[in-house]
């Protein structure tokens, strides 16, 4: 069984870097952003493994999207590390970062038995 790994929230710091240690481990990488096909992945680009890597658009707060994410990766792991992680942006946006969090924990807890 090949491991494949889904890491939500793949284009930030911790995504990447987990996305590289990941791929050294073997696996089978799939990543989400909330707009993949117009993001040009800087933070992947830099550690070399952007074309090693699948990539997908995918909105926490957007159960549908979520399934969706799941249901073309197949995962046998799932990273959340997506939401508002901005210290400046959270103060000025409280709520937004909030529903970014526990919404998208939750999108992603209620949506992975079902695919």
């Amino acid at each position: 069984m090949n491991n494949i790994a889904l890491i939500c929230g793949i284009s930030g710091q911790d995504g990447s870097w987990l996305a590289q240690l990941l791929l050294t481990k073997g696996y089978e990488v799939w990543g989400t952003s909330r707009d993949a096909q117009g993001s040009s992945f800087p933070n992947l680009v830099r550690l070399g493994i952007r074309d090693r890597v699948r990539v997908l658009s995918m909105a926490p707060e957007d159960f549908r999207s979520i399934f969706v994410a799941l249901k073309q990766s197949k995962p046998n792991e799932v990273y959340f590390l997506a939401g508002q992680s901005s210290v400046g942006l959270s103060f000025e946006q409280p709520a937004e970062t909030m529903q970014s969090i526990s919404l998208g924990t939750l999108n992603i807890l209620e949506a992975c038995p079902g695919w």
